[in-house]
């Protein structure tokens, strides 16, 4: 669509939409041709403002002369009509000052999502990393009580989980150092499903001596895969400062914009489908599929360790965002706190 506007349409569109995203008010005519610095007549700018009008591009509130921006017309100015600069140099220091390496895992991903918000001025959102399938860098075993064993796992970033798994069966105190020597020397570095795969095929290849051994690391690499999610694989920041902002008022909005932040799981399957992509994701609208946020624009990026992707940020605020702002911090965002697990 971008293609078929001629140029001055092009800055029209993008004075307007920067103009509505600064004031958050219609934009008419007379100021419209003034803020584009066009020398052209008011009849020429209301003629393409009608031409934006027809494509879907603009809309016309009931209320007002003015003109608005269509979520179409946001999704336009993202993809055609934005120009991303980098963050500026002390919004990047206040941003590295506050991703410190140092801390925990856990208090560096809840920092992420702090200081999302707050530079932002918006939702910050981080989702925790999933470490049932994540590679492991190094594992240990206890023995328990009723074929139970602790599992205690070292990932690529250092941090330390432990876990308690129910086996099928007893495996006595040597097994168990002998598979976690063979996990070790193995599969460190490999994922619990890649673990369960190879285990399946040398299973297979193997000469019966090998059987007990890998029928051990078998149950313990499924028994890690079929524990459930932790309820705080999402944290949240800054949810109150919705309320704040102009044009989402409206309770019954509100409530149901709420609801999803409290139960998380549709927001968190929206993250997790961006967990492959490369770079920034915008969502505008209805593009994200929830209803709650059919206002809302969603900005995310994955974050890495060591090559590794361990989750995915980014904020939830209005279509009317300032996108030249909050996209960069988002970006410097997820690079920091990769940085940042490297060191953890």
């Amino acid at each position: 669509m971008i293609n078929a506007l001629d140029p001055r349409a092009r800055r029209l569109l993008h004075t307007l939409i920067a103009q509505h995203i600064r004031d958050g008010e219609p934009v008419a005519s007379r100021s419209l041709a003034r803020q584009a610095g066009l020398e052209v007549s008011s009849a020429t700018i209301r003629s393409i403002m009608a031409d934006l009008e027809h494509v879907g591009l603009l809309a016309a509130p009931h209320t007002s002369a003015g003109r608005i921006p269509t979520t179409q017309a946001y999704r336009v100015f993202v993809d055609s009509l934005l120009e991303i600069e980098p963050l500026r140099e002390a919004d990047f220091s206040q941003l590295r000052a506050q991703m410190a390496p140092g801390v925990s895992t856990q208090s560096l991903l809840a920092q992420a999502s702090e200081v999302l918000s707050s530079m932002s001025q918006f939702v910050g959102v981080v989702t925790v990393p999933q470490r049932n399938n994540s590679a492991f860098k190094h594992i240990d075993f206890m023995a328990l009580d009723d074929n139970r064993i602790l599992v205690i796992m070292v990932f690529p970033d250092n941090e330390v989980q432990n876990r308690i798994v129910q086996l099928p069966r007893f495996v006595s105190t040597q097994e168990l150092e002998q598979t976690a020597n063979y996990l070790n020397r193995h599969f460190s570095g490999l994922g619990f499903a890649q673990i369960r795969c190879r285990l399946l095929f040398e299973m297979q290849q193997a000469k019966s001596e090998l059987d007990q051994l890998l029928n051990a690391a078998l149950d313990i690499s499924q028994q890690l895969l079929l524990q459930d999610n932790k309820p705080d694989d999402l944290l949240l920041s800054g949810q109150t400062r919705m309320m704040g902002v102009q044009g989402m008022s409206d309770m019954e909005h509100l409530r149901s914009l709420f609801d999803a932040f409290s139960q998380k799981r549709e927001i968190l399957g929206l993250l997790d489908s961006c967990a492959n992509a490369q770079g920034i994701r915008v969502f505008i609208g209805e593009e994200s599929g929830l209803a709650p946020l059919q206002s809302c624009t969603v900005i995310t990026a994955p974050y890495s360790c060591q090559g590794q992707v361990l989750g995915v940020l980014g904020v939830i605020g209005p279509t009317r965002m300032p996108y030249e702002r909050v996209i960069p911090i988002v970006k410097a965002t997820a690079d920091l706190l990769g940085d940042a697990l490297k060191l953890a």
